[in-house]
């Protein structure tokens, strides 16, 4: 129930705001696309951030030699967020395959621990928390595990959503079981 009310004042929220609208996402396995792609449809963002493993149900730096079933989510994903619109910003995570990022996304892909500015604000983006932690930044955006810092936004905990230039966040959780299809939840030898 909280996540609905979550997502209702967001989309108010947007509805009722001139504001640009950054999306942050992470770790995001093939099963929550849809739910993403209708986040991107009721909110529009202006940006979206994915702070690494994009297809975060394949494992590429354990089973490189499922690169084929990476290569297939990387096209859902890739299709989802290039017909959003938005200025995309993609950082590399563990599980990730670089160059086929850089195929797929160009100059859209930064390097862990990159600080951009977009409407007033400073934004720190990496894929751990190593990569933010000592960077200056109003906002630090990661993900890969449940570790929190300061200033510090994980997308593992949930999509957030920073209004811009305010700064006002709102995390809108992830469909139940999507921690289960990222493997946090089981045996991670797959």
């Amino acid at each position: 129930m909280l996540g609905f009310l979550r997502r209702r004042r967001l989309r108010q929220l947007r509805e009722s705001s001139d504001e640009a609208l950054l999306m942050h996402i992470g770790d995001t396995p093939e099963s929550v696309y849809g739910f993403l792609e209708g986040l991107i449809e009721e909110n529009r963002p202006n940006f979206i951030v994915h702070t690494g493993d994009l297809v975060d149900n394949v494992k590429l730096e354990r089973r490189p030699d499922l690169r084929p079933l990476y290569l297939s989510g990387l096209r859902r994903l890739a299709k989802i967020l290039k017909n959003s619109g938005a200025r995309l910003y993609i950082v590399p995570g563990n599980e990730d395959d670089p160059e086929l990022l850089r195929e797929f996304f160009g100059d859209s892909v930064v390097e862990p621990g990159t600080v951009i500015e977009i409407g007033g604000k400073k934004f720190a983006l990496g894929h751990t928390w190593k990569d933010v932690a000592d960077r200056e930044a109003d906002f630090r955006l990661y993900g890969h595990n449940f570790k929190a810092i300061p200033k510090g936004l994980n997308a593992v905990l949930g999509v957030n959503f920073i209004f811009l230039p305010s700064g006002r966040v709102v995390r809108v959780d992830y469909p139940v079981g999507t921690d289960t299809m990222r493997g946090y939840k089981i045996w991670r030898g797959l």
